[in-house]
């Protein structure tokens, strides 16, 4: 008996920490350092200007973390939230969001903290650059960008970045407590951002699924049922028709311009790609219609959509759309989906029916112009 004992004690003693699992538990050192001397501090959260559950829960865990150094904290965003879960999922679990309206007075923050983006999908990073607020973390599970140079990245190809901050909470960073309704919030938060960044967990790998293990102690599932259950209203119906009715398809490519839209209908944009992709034979996606901003400002905005595993989007968007006289590239995304938005330029405003209609012609037909050369089919015309 005192042999088996000493058996296990020697196999427990053998057993080592992965590489992976270290090096999280240096960045989490790291990050802890970084928080650590920046405690007491106000710092602004930057989110995409359309932000999607996994950008809204982890900047919500990123806020939790905060508390524990002292560290107030904003969670901002430029553009709108429309999607009925997204709506859901902020009402639901009080998750408090700022939305960008000039004038905005920048003074009281000392820091700003990138989440699920690394500067390219918001307004809000040459906003913090006039104001000369230098980011302090960036945290991203998008391909490396390098657009912003922060004392902390944390930036990894995984399923969502909802992931990597459920590691956090993993690794101890936060005791989550099943009696906090604080912490169950945010787990439920998590835990759909994992799940809408995975399709449901079809594409979830290892560390995804170790993330939704672990949140399954914690999250309400009541709760996250009723902010996935949310009905599509008759607007984004509306859209969804006119995708499905412009849909040109070539070689299991499905492209469609659904024209001008309220920017506070721009989600319905990635809703009508999901609904495409559901189509037999078709493999990928893009949808676009040009999108009028609070400023009047017009930007052609799409979403791209694949099942084909051999597809990147965040390559075929990069490569397709090219860089701005910026060198920032007009889109891009993670393997499976991707966005754009090109700004239309000293074409935009409006000027009468006919003029839209032309002006939308030639946009619907450069796009397509553009997508259909990226896959090698013949040009189309816009009115096919």
């Amino acid at each position: 008996m005192s042999d088996t004992i000493a058996d296990m004690e020697e196999v427990v003693e053998t057993v080592k920490p992965s590489s992976a699992e270290l090096q999280i538990s240096q960045k989490i050192k790291k990050l802890k350092d970084v928080l650590e001397a920046h405690r007491g501090e106000t710092h602004i959260i930057a989110i995409q200007d359309f932000p999607d559950p996994d950008a809204i829960a982890s900047a919500f865990a990123h806020q939790l973390i905060c508390l524990n150094y002292d560290i107030e904290t904003d969670i901002m965003y430029c553009g709108r939230i429309s999607h009925q879960q997204n709506i859901a999922l902020v009402k639901l679990l009080n998750i408090g969001l700022i939305r960008y309206l000039e004038p905005f007075d920048f003074s009281r923050y000392q820091g700003s903290v990138f989440i699920d983006n690394q500067g390219a999908t918001t307004m809000l990073t040459k906003k913090l650059e006039n104001e000369h607020i230098k980011p302090i973390i960036v945290v991203d599970h998008h391909e490396r960008a390098g657009f912003l140079t922060p004392e902390f990245a944390d930036i990894r190809k995984i399923g969502a970045t909802a992931t990597i901050y459920t590691s956090y909470f993993r690794h101890g960073i936060i005791e989550l407590e099943k009696t906090d309704s604080v912490h169950s919030r945010c787990a439920t938060a998590l835990m759909h951002g994992i799940r809408s960044d995975t399709n449901d967990f079809i594409r979830a790998k290892e560390y995804d699924l170790l993330a939704a293990s672990y949140l399954s102690n914690y999250y309400n599932p009541n709760l996250l049922s009723e902010i996935v259950n949310q009905s599509r209203s008759k607007k984004v119906m509306d859209i969804i028709e006119k995708a499905l009715a412009n849909r040109v398809i070539k070689d299991n490519y499905s492209v469609s311009g659904i024209g001008y839209l309220r920017q506070e209908d721009r989600d319905a944009i990635s809703q009508a790609a999901d609904f495409l992709l559901t189509e037999e034979n078709v493999h990928t996606v893009i949808v676009y219609g040009i999108v009028l901003n609070d400023n009047q400002e017009e930007l052609l905005s799409g979403s791209f959509r694949t099942s084909k595993l051999t597809i990147d989007a965040d390559t075929f968007i990069k490569e397709t759309f090219g860089k701005s006289e910026n060198g920032d590239y007009f889109g891009g995304g993670k393997q499976e989906a991707a966005g754009f938005a090109v700004p239309v330029g000293f074409l935009a405003g409006t000027y009468g029916n006919e003029y839209e209609e032309l002006k939308w012609k030639m946009f619907d037909l450069q796009v397509k112009q553009k997508i259909f050369t990226k896959i090698g089919v013949s040009t189309v015309s816009s009115s096919e």
